[in-house]
């Protein structure tokens, strides 16, 4: 049976050699080493802004600078390729951010929630930023709806637990993921990423915490562990290059 492996992140590319251009970040670039491939097929998926061909132009132009053969999966106006047939023919999957509630819903009305699942059966690796990190979990918060966060809680939930992005950039993300899951209404687990910052899983085991660059280990962002123990919020803070256990 092939390894399920998620990356899930707050980050992925940095800035590039001009205005206008991104490279992908450590992170990503390890992620295709994970592969195997001499040139990895990597299809991108930017359901979360609208399919927008700006931002589709600089993301294939940085997985084109990192030696990848790059295709999309778009669904405006209409779905650009079978979902199951480009998502399980590639070999990592690259989601963007934006409107994960849009993303959501536009994912199962044309079956791309599915595919999804089928390719990380496959041992396609999946992969995003924010609301590409969020979609894979069971749920966690969101400004899909408007500037004060609300939760979402219908992800896809191939990992079950709650998620928290830009963890240490958007002042209400902390807070109202505690208060969600004092409540009960996300999971009394979840995993959380600092910006540049992103988390390995192994089938359904988080494993490993790593970087858009080098960060010291002991200070700088990093990932968390959040747990609710005897109706209390726990939190336990991994540094980059470190392994959950």
């Amino acid at each position: 049976m092939k390894t399920r492996r998620i990356l899930a992140t707050s980050g992925g590319y940095v800035p590039g050699p001009v205005q206008q251009l991104v490279r992908l970040g450590s992170m990503l670039l390890d992620a295709l080493a994970l592969t195997r491939k001499d040139r990895p097929r990597v299809c991108l998926v930017l359901t979360a802004t609208g399919d927008p061909s700006m931002y589709y132009a600089m993301s294939y132009e940085a997985f084109n600078a990192a030696g990848c053969d790059v295709t999309e999966l778009k669904l405006f106006t209409q779905p650009s390729a079978d979902p199951e047939e480009r998502l399980c023919g590639s070999d990592l999957v690259w989601v963007g951010g934006g409107s994960v509630a849009n993303l959501l819903a536009l994912w199962r009305l044309h079956g791309v929630d599915e595919a999804m699942r089928e390719a990380w059966t496959r041992g396609v690796i999946l992969s995003g930023v924010s609301a590409g990190s969020l979609c894979w979990h069971i749920g966690g918060t969101t400004d899909s709806f408007g500037p004060t966060l609300q939760p979402v809680t219908n992800g896809l939930a191939l990992l079950p637990y709650a998620n928290g992005v830009h963890y240490d950039s958007e002042a209400q993300r902390r807070p109202l993921l505690h208060q969600l899951m004092r409540e009960q209404v996300l999971p009394p687990l979840a995993y959380a990423t600092d910006d540049h910052v992103g988390i390995w899983y192994e089938g359904l085991e988080a494993t490993s915490v790593v970087a858009d660059m080098v960060v010291a280990q002991h200070e700088g962002p990093g990932a968390y562990k959040v747990e609710l123990v005897n109706g209390h919020v726990e939190e336990t803070r991994y540094g980059v290059g470190s392994n959950f256990s």
